[in-house]
């Protein structure tokens, strides 16, 4: 029903930046909530941010706050999220994902139901 794709990874240094695009189909995406995990080899996902359906509302974990900036085009069914300060420990693959509440702000990936095949974001030292 939802489908997500994710691009703008790449390869940058560290201090650097990145901005991720997630485009939706359909015609539900400003109903949903939309977050973003990311997965390095050998570990499991990890919630990185999530914003509400409106855009009004946002979250980010721990590890990301200050540097990163999660945001909604709800015009252009399109989520991003903005990547500064890059460190090395950022590295690992991006994930878009969907829920199908548009307030849930949801930081577990059971609380999503809809996900991207995810893009590469890697960071050197």
């Amino acid at each position: 029903q939802v489908q997500l794709v994710e691009s703008g990874g790449g390869l940058v240094q560290a201090g650097g930046s990145l901005r991720l695009s997630c485009a939706a189909s359909g015609r539900t995406f400003s109903t949903r909530s939309m977050g973003w995990f990311r997965q390095a080899p050998g570990k499991e996902r990890e919630f990185v941010a999530t914003i509400n359906g409106s855009g009004g509302r946002a979250d980010y974990a721990d590890s990301v706050k200050g540097r990163f900036t999660i945001s909604r085009d709800n015009a252009r069914n399109t989520v991003y999220l903005q990547m500064n300060s890059l460190r090395p420990e950022d590295t690992a693959v991006y994930y878009c994902a969907a829920d199908v509440r548009p307030n849930g702000l949801g930081q577990t990936q059971n609380d999503y139901d809809y996900w991207g095949q995810g893009t590469q974001v890697t960071v050197s030292s």
